[in-house]
């Protein structure tokens, strides 16, 4: 799964990045830790021009109330899971990212936290679609992260990682039919990705700052270092 991301790359590089404006209510600001229910940056296919921002958090048409939402949705599953259906067909979004954070499992203590970024990239897209909740006096603009299974950097700190797209195919992505983009929908190479682990300061969604994607003091040394819990 994916359930905390992050997005800092400077506004002018992420503007040239997608070939997009940033049109966020209250302008972009960096962000370290962005928890579920907190508003992502997202493009759509229906404004490919344009960087705005969606609550984490699916909410499906018939939902009573907004509640906190879907933040991840199985690509593998979603064309057929009614929450999903509808926005796998005509509401496919990217969700942008400087790097996702994953929880590993280790016996006997606390789960340890790893940040996953794109090398030598300030920023990169997920797959992602996005929903429109209506009630009689709210409106709710929301989004899913779409996953998949891991590759072999993530898999031992993780059973599943977001659809991270390659570079270039953003468009296709957005542009593309539901089988197009089921294409897209595989593991993300490892050798373009590194991981490593940090504080559980980012356990805290209050913890956004720099400090959070700091290294726990030594650097990663390859796989056989991660644990296999």
């Amino acid at each position: 799964m994916c359930g905390r991301n992050s997005l800092f790359a400077p506004p002018g590089a992420l503007e040239d990045a997608f070939g997009a404006e940033i049109v966020t209510d209250g302008g972009y600001e960096p962000r370290y830790n962005i928890a579920p229910g907190q508003p992502l940056e997202v493009v759509t296919n229906e404004a490919r021009d344009e960087i705005d921002q969606l609550r984490w958090g699916l909410v499906p048409p018939w939902a009573d109330g907004p509640g906190d939402g879907l933040i991840n949705a199985r690509s593998e599953t979603a064309h057929e899971k009614r929450p999903f259906a509808d926005a796998w067909e005509s509401r496919p979004c990217v969700v942008l990212s400087s790097g996702f954070y994953e929880w590993q499992a280790r016996s006997g203590g606390p789960k340890q936290p790893y940040r996953v970024h794109r090398r030598d990239d300030p920023a990169f897209a997920m797959a992602g679609l996005w929903e429109v909740w209506e009630g009689d006096d709210r409106t709710v603009p929301c989004v899913t992260i779409l996953t998949t299974e891991p590759n072999d950097l993530v898999a031992p700190i993780h059973d599943r990682m977001p659809v991270v797209l390659p570079g270039g195919t953003e468009s296709a992505w957005l542009a593309g039919d539901p089988d197009e983009r089921a294409e897209l929908c595989r593991p993300y190479p490892e050798d373009d990705l590194e991981a490593y682990e940090i504080s559980t300061r980012v356990n805290d969604p209050s913890n956004d700052d720099p400090s959070v994607i700091e290294p726990l003091g030594h650097e990663q040394s390859g796989l056989d270092r991660f644990g296999s819990d």
